[in-house]
This record gives structure tokens, C-alpha cells and sequence, in this order.
């Protein structure tokens, strides 16, 4: 888990910290950083929690006070953290993290995964009744905005060129080629299903929306930033299907002598 690594590097500056903190150091020529240092210092500390909570997925229901006193408890422990029982004045052994921390994302994924499923479904239901929108036999909703050139329409090992947005159902960007400035090429068979069968329902110069259910787009493991069983929106414009062409055969060596 990536958290023990950052949680590690952090509870060592907080022992620095704490270590600069004695009122009972005798006068010497050097001064301690000013409050102002302190409290910046402090600040970036947060941020880099607030990193780990973050980027590993806790989402924003932990309990503070109770982070606020595993640091503590830290900062105030006693003895040497490589001995073997340093572990044992902790309510929770930090050698715990990993269990607890897999079953604990484990669980905010499951929920997370429902969750999303039936607010994709709950959407995609209102899209269907929508004008214009039809419903594939896979499951996927689209919506033609130019049909193109349907003697140029792309098959799965054919190359096309896009332009494409893809949006979550709240809104959110999570992919364009907008700052390319220039059509990005792609094979059907190397997207996922509903874009794939996107790409296959207009021909060159096409224009289409795309309502891309969970299961015909990234399911329950998705990319980063994208959450599990989440619905995709993709607005799609082919500029260019470069047909397959079948490699010639080999030309049959020449019999040895």
C-alpha cells in the first residue's frame, strides 16, 4: 500500500518536530524555528495527510479526532521504534495497517461500485427518454448527431481518427483530445466496448453522443480518476477511418538446389 511509505516519512518529521519541542534544553547559540515556520510547517504536514487519505482512496468520512490521536500517541511514545515491543503501547499496532487498510478500501469500493451502478442505470434510463436516443441490443445509448459516410463506416481492425470528449454523468472531464489540436487516432479493438461499438455506428465525417454503461466501459476497475461501474459519456467526430488492408502473402522461398 503506497499510504505506509508516505505515513512512514511523515511520522519522522513529526518526531523532529516533537524533538524540538523540550523545555528543558540548555541556552545555546542557535534558535528554534519561529511560529511562523512552525505553522507552515505544520500546514504541509496536513496537506501530505490529506495526500495520503486522497490519493489512496479513504474518501471523507474518517474520523479525525482519531487521527489527531494516533499522532499524538506517536509523538509521545516512548523507547526506540526499532525495538520489538515498541508496538505494544499503541491501542492499534501500526503493523495493522495493511490488513485494515485492505479491508477497509476493499469496502469503500464495493459500496462505491453500487453506489455508481444505480446512478448510472438511474440515469441512463432518463437519457432513453430522451429525443433522438436509441438503445443498442448491448445495452449502450447513443445519439447521431451527423451520420457521415456510411460507405467509410470503421470495423474493428480498421484506424480511425477522432476528435472525442469523455465526460462522467456528473459532469466531469476525464479525457479529450481538445489540446492536441489534432484528431487522435484509434483501432475499434483497442477501447473499450461501447466506444468500439460507437465507432461503428457512423462513418467518416459522423458525429455521435455516446451513454456508455459500466459494464460496456471501464466495470469496477477503472483508471485512476475514473470511480468503479462508472457511466461514460463520450462525444465523438470520426474525421478519417483508414481501412485494413490484408498483408500480402510472402513470396514462396527459392528451392535449394
Amino acid at each position: 500500500m503506497k499510504a505506509i511509505k508516505f505515513i512512514a516519512a511523515s511520522l519522522a518529521v513529526l518526531v523532529l518536530l516533537a524533538s524540538c519541542n523540550t523545555k528543558k534544553d540548555p541556552k545555546v547559540d542557535a534558535e528554534l524555528p519561529s511560529q511562523e515556520l512552525v505553522d507552515s510547517m505544520s500546514y504541509l504536514l496536513g496537506i501530505n495527510f490529506g495526500y495520503i487519505i486522497k490519493a489512496n482512496g479513504f474518501g471523507e468520512n474518517l474520523n479525525y479526532a482519531e487521527i489527531k490521536k494516533g499522532m499524538l500517541d506517536f509523538i509521545h511514545s516512548k523507547g526506540n521504534m526499532r525495538d520489538e515491543n515498541f508496538n505494544e503501547q499503541f491501542k492499534i499496532s501500526p503493523d495493522m495497517i495493511q490488513t485494515l487498510g485492505d479491508k477497509f478500501l476493499g469496502m469503500m469500493h464495493k459500496y462505491n461500485a453500487a453506489v455508481n451502478q444505480a446512478k448510472g442505470e438511474e440515469f441512463l434510463a432518463e437519457k432513453f427518454n430522451e429525443s433522438g436516443v436509441e438503445k443498442s441490443e448491448s445495452g449502450l445509448l447513443y445519439k447521431i448527431i451527423e451520420k457521415g459516410d456510411t460507405s467509410l463506416v470503421a470495423t474493428p481492425k480498421d484506424s480511425v481518427w477522432v476528435n472525442y470528449t469523455g465526460t462522467l454523468i456528473d459532469g466531469t472531464e476525464f479525457d479529450s483530445n481538445k489540446n492536441a489540436g489534432e484528431p487522435v487516432m484509434f483501432m475499434p479493438d483497442n477501447v473499450v466496448p461501447g466506444f468500439k461499438e460507437g465507432l461503428q455506428l457512423i462513418g467518416q465525417g459522423g458525429k455521435i453522443i455516446l451513454y456508455i454503461p459500466s459494464e460496456l466501459g471501464y466495470g469496477e476497475y477503472g483508471p485512476r480518476g475514473i470511480e468503479p461501474n462508472s457511466t461514460l459519456i463520450f462525444e465523438v467526430e470520426v474525421t478519417k477511418v483508414g481501412k485494413f488492408v490484408e498483408p500480402a502473402p510472402e513470396k514462396n522461398a527459392k528451392k535449394k538446389k
